[in-house]
């Protein structure tokens, strides 16, 4: 009779009852996450970036239209709220919502383990003879 070995995750993880539902937000809001740009568009926002020109500077190598089309959907997600002061010129700002700093907040654990797990990009590409960084691989 086989058993099954003890699981190595935290105790407060009960994985084997997470419903399909449960399952199907967690994995919608990785996509949305794991979206290219997202995340650092959340943080160039979150530490003080309002501006569209403030974002796109602080985060590398992010195009105009990539950054018009995160904040769209990060707007229509609800993590990011567009404000347009009418002014000459018209000027738009950008803030995280509530949703979105919350979003930031459950990321921290992920941050501290991506720290002690994975080499940032910068080393990968040079280890790898600074081609394209395509991504870690096992």
């Amino acid at each position: 009779m086989e058993t099954s070995a003890p699981s190595a995750l935290s105790p407060e993880l009960d994985l084997a009852h997470i419903d399909d539902a449960e399952c199907r937000r967690f994995t919608s809001a990785v996509e949305l996450i794991g979206k290219r740009w997202s995340s650092g568009i959340l943080l160039a926002i979150a530490r003080g970036a309002s501006r569209f020109s403030e974002i796109v500077a602080v985060v590398d190598g992010l195009s105009d239209r990539l950054l018009a089309q995160r904040l769209r959907e990060l707007e229509a997600t609800g993590l990011v709220r567009r404000t347009v002061i009418p002014s000459t010129p018209v000027q738009v700002r950008y803030a995280l919502t509530e949703r979105g700093r919350e979003l930031l907040e459950s990321l921290q654990p992920l941050a501290r383990w991506g720290q002690r797990w994975l080499e940032p990009r910068a080393e990968r590409r040079a280890d790898a003879g600074g081609g394209k960084d395509r991504g870690a691989q096992d």
